[in-house]
Parts: structure tokens; sequence; C-alpha cells
């Protein structure tokens, strides 16, 4: 069983451009959450864009973090990509990927996160 101070945040809500995170007094537009926390997700700090979409750099905070499964949300209309090189990234270190709409995503996520060391990268809009 994993400690509390060291298990993923719950995801408490969802909608376009909010993600309301347990723990937090105030919601993501875009987040990132991890073992033992949570911080936005600023695209900019690694040149994410739509295509190629999410970056090799965007996830190694979440796997410095411990999470041994990630869960990679494509946005609400899926137009976030996740390239081939970020899927093998992850299949070379025998991390599990979930790559799933939005919706989807916070509930695999938050499933995962009662048992799991789990990092997830959570785009709320297009």
């Amino acid at each position: 069983m994993m400690e509390s101070s060291n298990r993923s945040p719950r995801i408490k809500h969802v909608s376009w451009g909010r993600l309301d995170i347990e723990g937090e007094a105030e919601p993501y537009k875009d987040a990132k959450l991890f073992p033992g926390g949570s911080r936005a997700w600023n695209w900019r700090d690694t040149g994410t864009t739509h295509s190629p979409g999410i970056q090799i750099a965007d996830l190694q905070e979440l796997l410095d973090q411990g999470a041994k499964v990630v869960v990679l949300s494509r946005g609400m209309a899926e137009c976030l990509h996740v390239p081939r090189e970020t899927l093998e990234f992850l299949k070379q270190r025998q991390i599990a990927a979930h790559v799933l709409p939005t919706q989807h995503a916070v509930a695999r996520y938050n499933k995962l996160a009662q048992t799991e060391w789990v990092g997830g990268l959570f785009n709320t809009t297009c």
C-alpha cells in the first residue's frame, strides 16, 4: 500500500479549461500530476504543440517523481497528439501508458491512483 503523502492526487472535477485537483486551492487549465503532487503544465516549457504533440521532456518530471504508469490526455476534442517516439520512450522504460480523450483519461487516472504510482498529463481544451 502506498503512503498517503506519496500517492497521486485525485482529480475532483474536469470541464473545458478547468481541472480541480485534490489539495489544490486553484484549478489548473493544463496540469501535470504525479506521486506526491501536481503543478500547472506549461506547454511552452518544452515546445509542445498540438502536433507533433506530447514531448518526452513533458514526461520526465512524472518519471522523476516516481510514476510507474502514465495517463496522457489528448484534450477534450483529441487535438493533442502523442508521437510514436514518446510512446517508445515509455515502453523502453517499462512504463505503461494510457492515451485517452481528457474525460476518459481523468476516469482512468483516478482509478489507477487508488493503487498505482501514476502520473498524468492533462489538457482541458482542444
